[in-house]
């Protein structure tokens, strides 16, 4: 029978709830909840708690939201849990030393990438902006660096022409709920051998800044497409025509080409730098997303215009 260990759990978002929910489910004890702090939302501005601490909340198990843990009363409040392990995944707080140092068998992370490959706050659209043709979860044991810890499991998922930061995203979660477990188990009956990190292939996946979703037509019609693919549904891909912004939801390559923003027929097929794009789906403010077609009817951007 697998051993039942003493847990924290530190996450934030909607990517971490499955895998708390399935620590719970495997009979560990999780004694206490670690999350970022409420923040304003919403036109009222009121304070919405984070996925995590909201599901934690209705689970009845304990909440903190330190901005830092750098304290030496935050470090002392987090060694009294007297814990096996702390699982992170996605929480968005570097861990002090004293942190990392204090449960039995160390601080285990979720990262949704093919470690060392894509390091960082935003390994999922990063994946996909760059054409990968692969992604995955990695399991590591934590140490003070970026992302560099020691890996103990690692799966992965093939990436295609369909894929997009959503679809992605949910894919990684929930294999990384699976590969938690296992690793824990590992960890426990100490059938895990840690596997440093090689040190070829490093790359770093930059946080997300809505700007990027600004669509540059010169650049190729292939990096667009990935581009509304990694950015659906956040940040998301837009562009401007008369003064108004128009998302783009959908979109696929197409044939043709001509100056970069170039209108070429009566259906939004787009020159780029190399190629061509058809949007397929796109949103304009305030309204819902709609086929291309039904866009047309109430806002014209007929062929030979030219998009900025």
């Amino acid at each position: 029978m697998a051993a039942k260990l003493r847990l924290a759990f530190m996450g934030t978002p909607d990517f971490s709830v499955p895998v708390l929910e399935a620590l719970i489910a495997a009979g560990h004890e999780v004694v206490c909840v670690y999350a970022q702090p409420p923040r304003a939302a919403g036109r009222g501005q009121k304070e919405k708690l984070t996925p995590v601490h909201a599901k934690a909340e209705a689970l009845g198990i304990e909440v903190r939201t330190p901005k830092s843990l750098k304290s030496e009363n935050e470090q002392a409040a987090f060694a009294a849990l007297d814990l096996d392990c702390a699982v992170v995944v996605a929480y968005g707080l570097i861990l002090p030393k004293a942190i990392l140092d204090a449960p039995r068998l160390g601080c285990v992370n979720i990262h949704a990438s093919l470690l060392p490959r894509w390091r960082g706050a935003a390994p999922i659209q990063r994946a996909i902006l760059a054409g990968d043709e692969r992604s995955g979860v990695t399991i590591m044991q934590m140490d003070e660096g970026l992302d560099t810890g020691a890996m103990l499991l690692i799966d992965q998922v093939p990436l295609t022409v369909e894929t997009t930061g959503e679809s992605l995203h949910d894919a990684l979660s929930e294999m990384g709920t699976k590969l938690i477990v296992e690793a824990l188990e590992g960890l426990a009956a100490k059938t895990l051998s840690p596997t440093p990190q090689p040190d070829d292939g490093v790359t770093y996946a930059s946080k997300l800044e809505r700007a990027e979703g600004h669509i540059d037509w010169s650049d190729s019609a292939e990096e667009i497409e990935r581009l509304v693919r990694a950015f659906t549904p956040w940040p998301g891909s837009w562009f401007e025509h008369h003064g108004e912004r128009i998302k783009i939801i959908t979109a696929e390559l197409a044939k043709g080409g001509g100056e970069p923003g170039a209108v070429l027929d009566d259906a939004l097929n787009i020159a780029c730098g190399e190629g061509a794009l058809r949007l397929t789906r796109v949103q304009r403010a305030g309204k819902g997303p709609m086929a291309v077609a039904d866009f047309l009817r109430g806002f014209e951007i007929p062929a030979g215009s030219r998009l900025s």
